[in-house]
């Protein structure tokens, strides 16, 4: 039986998701024990192969190297790889939007010649900067400086919760050039810039294998012909971006939502108790309709914003919106995931373990839930 709600996505979302869904199947899912176990980036491994599939330019102009597509396709890969491995998911996200998309958007055409060509065959790893360890949702009030030179700029300060940090070749980095919310702006960093070095290495609870790290820049000289849009303009990078990358990570979850579904219902067709498998009480029964409804509740959410990002109409508080039902719709869903296998699922034999502590991760990330409803609440309020 078909359980897959056709959204009418389209000849190219579908064509993405069979590409993406075969080769996570094959490639991504025999690695995904290990990833996690062992907090390994399977770089060597993956991401040349996952350039080769066009995956990390699906939104960049075929000019750069790109398969010139939309955010709707973006979250569909994004979802499908997700459903191996979030972890994977995760810094593939930062790599292709917050980092390739952005540099797509912002950048000038020689930077676009310079890093877009590697960043898309996956030659090169992207990453981007915003947070510190006391600047988190209030961006604003990030002290990395960058003080102006004869030549350039000279970067002083950290960056943390960094995802891909470790392993980036091109970093979109926001730093303060003055005060105030008029005074960030963005650069383009290379990992062997002098003064520029990895510090402390995260170990995190779940997303384990998506390398999360501090970073350190100590006299970090970096040239005019590395800062990307608008001096004292960054702010308006940063926050254009933010839409499109809710929308796209959000597919991560339902990636998790998915593959907590693969695993519970064979499990629950098979699992005999008291003479008869346990999926044929009605108790069971509601759990998988609840785990159903709520997948495809955040898809036809998260799908829809991803059509208006494409058509230019999508709004902050939706793009908000639909991360927050996603995040949230799968941490229930991995919880009863755990639920609906008992004892086994609370093992490390099983992955539903896993897919609870990955699924956590972006109730916090991209913005926390918290700060998603006071956005939501305000825009459709009018409150400044």
């Amino acid at each position: 039986m078909n359980t897959t709600l056709d959204f009418g996505l389209g000849e190219n979302a579908d064509m993405i998701r069979d590409t993406t869904a075969r080769f996570a199947r094959e490639k991504i899912e025999p690695l995904a024990a290990r990833i996690d176990a062992d907090d390994w980036f399977p770089r060597d491994e993956l991401w040349t192969a996952m350039g080769e599939l066009g995956l990390h330019g699906i939104t960049v102009e075929e000019e750069w190297g790109g398969l010139g597509l939309g955010y709707l396709e973006h979250v569909v890969a994004c979802e499908e790889v997700s459903r191996a491995s979030a972890s994977i998911g995760l810094s593939y996200g930062a790599h292709s939007n917050l980092c390739v998309n952005q540099i797509r958007r912002w950048a000038n055409p020689e930077q676009k010649a310079k890093y877009l060509p590697k960043l898309v065959s996956g030659e090169h790893v992207g990453s981007l900067a915003m947070s510190e360890s006391g600047a988190g949702s209030d961006v604003v009030s990030m002290k990395l400086r960058a003080d102006r030179t004869d030549a350039g700029y000279v970067l002083n300060g950290t960056k943390f919760w960094i995802t891909n940090a470790a392993y980036a070749d091109t970093l979109v980095v926001y730093a303060k050039t003055g005060e105030g919310s008029r005074g960030i702006t963005t650069f383009l960093i290379e990992k062997d810039m002098p003064g520029f070095s990895i510090g402390q290495k995260i170990d995190k609870m779940g997303m384990r294998g998506s390398p999360t790290a501090e970073l350190v820049f100590n006299d970090c000289e970096v040239p005019d012909a590395n800062v990307m849009g608008p001096v004292n303009g960054g702010v308006g990078v940063l926050m254009s971006g933010l839409d499109y990358e809710r929308t796209v990570l959000a597919g991560i979850q339902l990636g998790i939502m998915q593959a907590c579904l693969d695993v519970v219902l064979p499990y629950i067709r098979d699992r005999k108790q008291f003479g008869q498998p346990i999926g044929h009480f009605q108790l069971m029964q509601a759990k998988v309709a609840d785990m159903y409804v709520a997948l495809n509740s955040a898809r036809a959410y998260v799908y829809t914003v991803a059509r208006n990002c494409d058509a230019g109409l999508t709004t902050r508080f939706d793009a908000a919106g639909a991360i927050l039902l996603a995040s949230e719709n799968a941490v229930k869903v991995s919880l009863e995931a755990i639920q609906a296998l008992g004892g086994a699922g609370y093992t490390k034999d099983w992955p539903v373990e896993r897919y609870a502590r990955d699924a956590k991760l972006l109730d916090i990330g991209a913005g926390t839930n918290e700060i998603r409803r006071m956005l939501i609440g305000r825009e459709l309020i009018g409150a400044n």
